[in-house]
């Protein structure tokens, strides 16, 4: 096993690499009146920086893990985290939209491979027995990200411009990229048993990719617009809204904590759990929602469980992946990004159909779906030939 020390402290970059990929990719939320008044275009047009990210995410995950399955991590995560960096740099200081669009392009690009090798390089600097422990350690760095990056990066934008915020995150990847490079040994000892599924499972791996995107889609319909339905519907003031959606990210990052004590063994309740929450935390808002003290119950809810239940996505991944753990990755990335796509536009449909009150009640039921699908797992994946292989993969563990 590698040295407890050094293994402990690769994986604390690791993790930081996290929050930073998180935290550019949602900083223009923050920073979108700043930049759209800098580069002279509307919003929407500012907007579409995000959205073409997550296209290239969805389209690009599979593809660059295939190509690059050959490739040793360090070497991998070192070009990633530095061509990260590059076309971070290259935002800060674009002439134009043009230009930043372009680079916030390649910046997608390389979150599309980071996130299809991170998890199985984190875990292979670890035993097997430790797979979940890992992953949830990892995960901490992403859920801080809205709690502590995207709110101090959007302080930045403010104080000394929009441009200095991506020029500090580029800073960040420089060091995080040296960091990765010096701590993750070449072939991390237990590399060999990360780049396999440990209960490979192609049925399972499918029924987690389906759920997965279902209930991203169902959470990120209530939760993009967040905003509006705390104003309108539970009228919180204005000046609120920040303290409120850090309770948010607070809970998210407790979430982590919490899941990681049960995903080595008790890997399948600890993902259904989670989305059980969120679906109520949903209900929870729609029903109650008008009352500011329930408001907070169900933020707070929803946001420890969506962390959790992300952490727990990720260690199911690498216990069921069919064949190479990479390339499962890259497909649940997709998956959280075609959630999180479909999710703000059929949420952004509903409002003006049905008002904002209405998000809340369709993200319920849409997680509820996911829900009955993993419920339904066990029978949906039993064999006549091996009937005992239900019970693979963390049921009665």
């Amino acid at each position: 096993m590698l040295e407890q020390r050094r293994a402990n402290l690769a994986l604390a970059a690791l993790s930081i690499s996290t929050f930073t990929f998180v935290t550019t990719e949602i900083l223009p939320v923050g920073l979108l009146t700043l930049m759209a008044d800098d580069l002279h275009r509307s919003e929407s047009q500012v907007g579409l920086l995000m959205t073409g990210y997550a296209a290239v995410v969805v389209l690009m995950s599979l593809p660059l893990a295939h190509l690059t399955r050959r490739v040793p991590k360090r070497l991998l995560l070192g070009v990633t985290l530095g061509v990260f960096s590059a076309a971070t740099l290259v935002s800060a200081v674009a002439p134009g939209y043009e230009v930043l669009l372009g680079a916030r392009l390649v910046v997608g690009l390389t979150q599309a491979l980071f996130w299809s090798i991170v998890a199985s390089t984190a875990t292979g600097l670890f035993p097997p027995s430790q797979r979940g422990r890992t992953v949830a350690r990892m995960s901490i760095g992403a859920a801080l990200a809205p709690v502590l990056g995207v709110p101090l990066g959007t302080w930045l934008g403010q104080q000394a411009g929009w441009r200095f915020a991506f020029l500090v995150m580029a800073v960040v990847g420089v060091a995080t990229c040296a960091v990765v490079v010096a701590l993750v040994p070449a072939a991390p000892p237990e590399a060999d048993a990360a780049s396999r599924g440990a209960a490979p499972s192609r049925r399972r791996y499918v029924l987690l990719v389906l759920s997965t995107a279902i209930v991203v889609t169902g959470a990120l319909t209530a939760q993009t617009y967040v905003t509006p339905y705390l104003l309108d519907v539970t009228g919180f003031a204005a000046a609120t809204l920040g303290p409120l959606l850090l309770v948010t990210g607070a809970a998210g990052f407790l979430g982590t904590i919490a899941v990681g004590r049960f995903l080595d063994r008790y890997p399948w309740p600890a993902l259904v759990a989670p989305m059980a929450l969120i679906a109520l935390a949903l209900l929870l808002l729609y029903s109650l929602g008008t009352l500011k003290a329930a408001a907070i119950v169900a933020l707070a809810l929803n946001g420890f469980a969506y962390s959790a239940m992300a952490a727990a996505v990720q260690n199911r991944i690498l216990l069921v992946a069919p064949g190479s753990t990479d390339l499962a990755s890259a497909g649940g990335s997709s998956a959280f990004n075609v959630g999180i796509a479909a999710g703000s536009l059929l949420g952004g449909l509903i409002i003006d159909h049905a008002g904002v009150r209405s998000v809340a009640l369709a993200g319920a039921i849409i997680t509820a779906v996911a829900v009955a699908l993993l419920l339904a797992e066990p029978r949906l994946t039993r064999t006549r030939r091996r009937p005992a292989e239900a019970l693979v993969g963390g049921y009665s563990t």
